[in-house]
């Protein structure tokens, strides 16, 4: 929600709460605070008034008071009990509004009574964000000196987060608004961070050039250049994918395009998500000074129909330019293309038909539209390299986990089951890690699934994946279901190692455990709750294999000793949990019918009664094969922990031969 949205919003509660009745003594009150007549609020209060009553909208009358900046109401009305932190339905306090209305004393006075300084309404709106949004610097500095957080982003809730609401700060607000002043103090002073972005991937700069209420593009063209020579990131976008230099020439002007541009940091040819560039758009407009300036600075007029454009326009002038520069008529034809991800083809399409300037061999566009997931860096979105459709993990440059994530994926590149790095690009301030694009991660994949999941399968490659992992020298240090990838294929990749760390000796990762419950009970026991403490009881007793389940995880989380961490894994995907009851039983079967006709050839017999005896014998045989019928399943229901016992036996003699091969497992 703006400002401005907000203020009207203000204005008409105000308005609602004076057309009460005049038996409505809630209202009564309201109205004489707002109306600054202390004598009557005394009247009223002294009549039985409730000091917190509220009016629509949620407004006590302390709220009131201080939204009027009567100092001596709102001392009056604390004395007389009113809560110095009651909400609003929007969740204002009184100290947040005193934040709007710039009283340094007021903001003091609800310290002392239990305010807290970074307190925000349900739209993340604090105090020092409302001084800045509104120009208040004597409040800024106050609640900078008073620990304010400068960098705060506006914190909202989940459905507002799916919505790409929030995340912006007070010095987004102060440049929206065309506060020069405040922006300076911001960043020189308060050392505010420039490229923090919001929950749409907006940063100060974008918020320069939004619209505002008496902000013109000459009152933010100082904000422009200061933040432009503090070394803003010019590349960031719009919620509409729409670059600084599109939005200036948008604005119609001149000199911010002219202050973008020599920067030299700003492609010029760079498209929103319609593929409009800022040509095409000064073109559509009728911007002639700003095209002649584009096209002089080497903006290509071969994208789009610029001719037909200007045709339809019967702008002359236009067009003899566009020729001068060698604009021809006819639109660009989309191409041919079919992508191999299903759940991405049609982005992926988009993408691939859509102009963007190269960054070394990557194609991408930083918008929502192209977005995987969100990331504390900068975020993971669809990408074409070299012509493959990849996910690209963008980082700042420099960064430890960038550095971290980067060595681990190029020492990591003859993997079988991590995610392959295709390549990396570097743009100032970004760099691209360009990986396997996949469909979806396991959370999403057990929650989505419409037929039965192959949980044995899914385990077995991701034990296989972390002990790849680990035989290159590295524990993840972060495994999580949304961390761990399902491709096109159907195939399990690791992934996500910016955390990931040089193992050391004895090092283990107890989240694989909680992987193992959370994976077999297909998520019903969400990974973040499901590791108590007892294994055997936070695994649900009816959940099939479950004494070799309970074996697995509490051999996960408590090791032999001595067992080096390379070698756990390794053995544990020979745990009878993965084992294949249909090979046991082939391996079974000669056996059985040996072992019967051994028996029968041994027995003493009298030929008269041989033939008989031997077909009671296979009578017999044959009941018993009848009754157990799958030997393995039979033994394993009657002594559910014999296999558990049996494979432990087999481990404290070192007998691996008799655990089955890594080919039999493959059938799992």
């Amino acid at each position: 929600m703006s400002r401005q949205q907000r203020k009207y919003i203000l204005q008409e509660e105000i308005l609602t709460s004076r057309n009460e009745t005049a038996a409505d003594k809630p209202s009564l009150l309201n109205n004489a605070v707002r109306n600054h007549s202390i004598d009557t609020v005394r009247q009223l209060l002294k009549e039985g008034a409730d000091v917190n009553s509220k009016v629509e909208g949620g407004w006590t009358p302390l709220h009131s008071a201080v939204q009027a900046d009567q100092e001596e109401i709102v001392d009056l009305l604390l004395e007389k009990g009113a809560d110095p932190c009651a909400r609003k339905k929007n969740g204002a306090t009184p100290f947040v509004v005193a934040g709007i209305v710039g009283n340094v004393r007021l903001l003091e006075l609800f310290l002392s009574k239990g305010s807290e300084i970074n307190e925000y309404d349900d739209n993340g709106f604090t105090a020092f964000m409302e001084a800045a949004g509104y120009g208040n610097e004597d409040a800024l500095r106050f609640l900078y000196n008073n620990g304010a957080d400068v960098n705060l982003r506006r914190v909202v809730n989940e459905e507002k987060r799916t919505l790409n609401k929030g995340g912006a700060t007070a010095l987004m607000d102060a440049a929206r608004e065309g506060h020069f002043s405040v922006v300076n103090i911001l960043v020189s002073e308060m050392k505010a961070d420039m490229n923090i972005c919001d929950n749409q991937d907006r940063n100060a700069l974008i918020y320069a050039f939004l619209p505002s209420d008496n902000k013109t593009a000459e009152s933010i063209l100082p904000i422009v250049h200061f933040l432009l020579d503090c070394g803003v990131d010019v590349n960031r976008r719009d919620e509409h994918g729409k670059t600084t230099l599109i939005l200036a020439v948008e604005m119609r002007s001149l000199d911010l395009v002219k202050a973008l541009l020599e920067k030299n940091e700003v492609d010029i040819n760079d498209a929103d998500r319609e593929g409009k560039t800022a040509l095409m758009i000064a073109v559509e407009k009728n911007y002639y000074e700003i095209a002649k300036l584009l096209c002089e600075r080497g903006a290509r007029t071969d994208l789009g129909d610029l001719i037909g454009i200007v045709n339809r326009k019967y702008n002359k002038k236009m067009a003899d330019l566009l020729r001068q520069y060698g604009a021809k008529a006819g639109p660009s034809q989309p191409q041919d293309w079919e992508p191999t991800s299903k759940r991405w083809g049609e982005q992926l399409k988009v993408l691939y038909n859509m102009y963007r300037p190269m960054t070394g061999k990557l194609k991408i566009l930083q918008h929502n539209d192209f977005r995987i997931q969100r990331t504390s860096q900068g975020g993971i979105y669809l990408g074409l390299y070299d012509g493959k459709e990849v996910a690209v993990k963008i980082f700042c440059i420099g960064t430890e986990i960038a550095k971290q994530e980067k060595m681990c994926l190029e020492q990591c590149l003859t993997s079988n089951h991590l995610v392959k790095l295709f390549g990396a690009e570097e743009k100032k301030p970004c760099l691209y890690l360009c990986l396997s694009l996949c469909e979806k991660n396991l959370e999403e994949h057990l929650s989505a699934s419409e037929n039965e999941v192959n949980c044995k399968g899914v385990l077995k490659t991701l034990f296989e994946a972390v002990q790849e992992l680990h035989m290159f020298g590295f524990g993840h240090q972060d495994l999580h279901p949304r961390n761990i990838l399902i491709d096109a294929a159907g195939k399990v990749r690791l992934a996500d190692f910016d955390k990931s760390k040089r193992l050391s000796e004895g090092q283990k990762d107890d989240a694989l455990s909680r992987l193992v419950l959370y994976v077999v009970t297909v998520g019903k026991v969400p990974f973040e709750e499901n590791d108590r403490g007892d294994l055997d009881e936070s695994c649900p007793e009816d959940v099939q294999d479950y004494v070799e389940i309970a074996d697995l995880r509490k051999s996960l989380v408590s090791p032999g000793e001595g067992s080096p961490v390379e070698n756990l894994l390794r053995d544990l995907i020979q745990h009878p949990f993965f084992w294949n009851p249909q090979t046991a039983d082939l391996q079974a079967a000669p056996f059985c019918q040996e072992s019967a006709q051994q028996a029968i050839s041994n027995v003493p017999l009298i030929p008269q009664q041989a033939s008989q005896v031997k077909n009671q014998l296979f009578f017999f045989c044959f009941r018993v094969k009848e009754i157990i019928k799958e030997p393995s399943e039979y033994f394993v229901n009657l002594f559910p922990e014999l296999t558990v016992y049996v494979y432990k036996c087999l481990c404290s003699i070192q007998h691996h031969r008799h655990f089955p091969s890594p080919e039999s497992l493959s059938q799992v």
